[in-house]
């Protein structure tokens, strides 16, 4: 089974675009369909890109499945629309159902990173038909919040956190622009007092070689942040969106896996992953892992995926 894939690797798949939900998603994809068998759909985070799948891409494939890893809307090789609110999450849901409706698949295992996580747990809840399961990393699936969160998270955390700093229009756009690979090697969270400083240049960190920095440099360099900051800027509007969600429970077969020093823990914990998932199969913490933990632990992550994926059952 391959574990690591290089970029050369990832360069010999054919992206294709696929329209849906009247945009175009740029889709990787690998392996062949087996009657019976879901594909896996692999949504990742911010800043990342479909790219940020490589090793989970090759290693699921060998196994026997097929993968289809979008660069979601925003990103990368997709359509970026302007507004924020096209980036709600129940458009964002529907370029997924869309994409299965062009591979022909009735339902798929999602695999979702950081905002990925959070685009398929609401998969599982907005479209629970096209789900055969779900798996979220780094970001847990919380139940409804009973107000719109944004006010919250400025009350509590201050306007420098991160994800209130991301609110302007064009600020944290600007700032992250700036120095595409300062932003991409960044140590810290991002914030208005990390985009005052000049800094040393950074090293990649071990498990990110310079080619594959290279990869997310030259397309975030032609693409900016916007498309990725604007499901920041919409998450007000998700929770008044998705009203109809307020208790209701996923009950698809799920799986939640985090790195021990993922910093999305001290202020999205996972205690109450039991109360959302009726059917959790395994919550694996991976001692010493950071956030982006699919590309930092492959060989742990790959395992755990196909040892969740094998739990389905036969055809799955």
């Amino acid at each position: 089974m391959t574990t690591k894939a290089s970029r050369a690797d990832w360069e010999r798949l054919e992206p294709r675009d696929v329209a849906t939900n009247g945009i175009t998603l740029r889709v990787f994809e690998h392996g062949e369909p087996r009657p019976g068998t879901p594909p896996v759909v692999l949504c990742h985070g911010f800043p990342e890109l479909a790219f940020s799948w490589r090793h989970q891409v090759f290693a699921l494939a060998d196994a026997g499945y097929r993968v289809l890893a979008p660069d979601m809307r925003g990103y990368g090789g997709s359509s970026r629309p302007q507004d924020v609110e096209a980036y709600d999450v129940v458009n964002l849901c529907a370029d997924l159902a869309g994409l299965l409706d062009d591979v022909g698949a009735e339902d798929a295992v999602f695999v979702g990173h950081d905002w990925g996580a959070s685009v398929v747990w609401h998969m599982a809840w907005l479209h629970p038909e096209r789900v055969r399961a779900v798996v979220g990393m780094s970001v847990p699936a919380t139940p409804r919040s009973p107000v719109p969160p944004l006010p919250v998270l400025r009350s509590r955390l201050g306007d420098d956190f991160y994800m209130v700093w991301f609110q302007e229009p064009g600020v944290a756009d600007r700032a992250l622009a700036r120095n595409v690979r300062r932003t991409l090697v960044a140590r810290e969270i991002y914030s208005a007092e990390w985009a005052s400083r000049d800094e040393a240049e950074l090293a990649p960190p071990p498990w990110l070689g310079e080619d594959e920095l290279a990869y997310y440099v030259e397309t975030f360099e032609e693409t900016g942040f916007t498309g990725g900051l604007n499901y920041y800027r919409a998450m007000d509007r998700n929770w008044a969106l998705t009203r109809e969600l307020e208790g209701r429970p996923i009950t698809r077969p799920s799986f939640f896996l985090t790195g021990s020093r993922d910093p999305v823990a001290r202020f999205m914990p996972a205690e109450g992953l039991g109360t959302v998932l009726t059917d959790l199969r395994e919550h694996v913490v991976l001692e010493g892992a950071g956030h982006w933990v699919q590309q930092e632990r492959p060989e742990e992550v790959n395992a755990a995926l196909l040892r969740f994926l094998g739990s389905l059952g036969p055809g799955a």
